[in-house]
């Protein structure tokens, strides 16, 4: 869970088959992802809003530097993933920070997984074709 570290506040976030680390400390907004910029890192501007969601909903925008270690899943669950660990994380920094989290829904981890593939089938639902004659 979230704990607070020598150097800031750490927490983890899930979403999907990804799962994010996330380090936060005060600063100027920086944000490192696997080592690189989030420009660099993810292309979609829908990923980087979502991100950054959770500091626009507490008006934290450009006040804390965070780096992240994602692995696993695809940029849009790792996005996804990212923003779950940061809620987290600002949770750990300021506990006021809560019940805005709560409401805006940042804090819950979504479940949501693909559903596995059935024998006998293509795929999870789809059937193969029937031939009745």
């Amino acid at each position: 869970m979230a704990k607070a570290t020598k150097d800031g506040f750490y927490a983890t976030g899930r979403r999907k088959e990804s799962t994010a680390r996330v380090w936060l400390k005060a600063g100027t907004g920086a944000v490192v992802i696997n080592g690189r910029k989030m420009d660099e890192y993810f292309g979609r501007e829908t990923s980087k809003m979502i991100i950054n969601q959770p500091l626009q909903v507490l008006e934290q925008v450009g006040k804390v530097d965070m780096t992240v270690n994602v692995r696993g899943g695809g940029l849009s669950g790792q996005a996804g993933a990212i923003r779950h660990g940061l809620s987290r994380a600002l949770c750990a920094l300021n506990p006021e920070f809560r019940p805005a989290l709560k409401k805006a829904g940042f804090l819950t981890r979504d479940a949501r997984v693909v559903e596995r593939k059935k024998s006998g089938q293509p795929g999870a639902r789809k059937r193969f074709q029937f031939s009745k004659r």
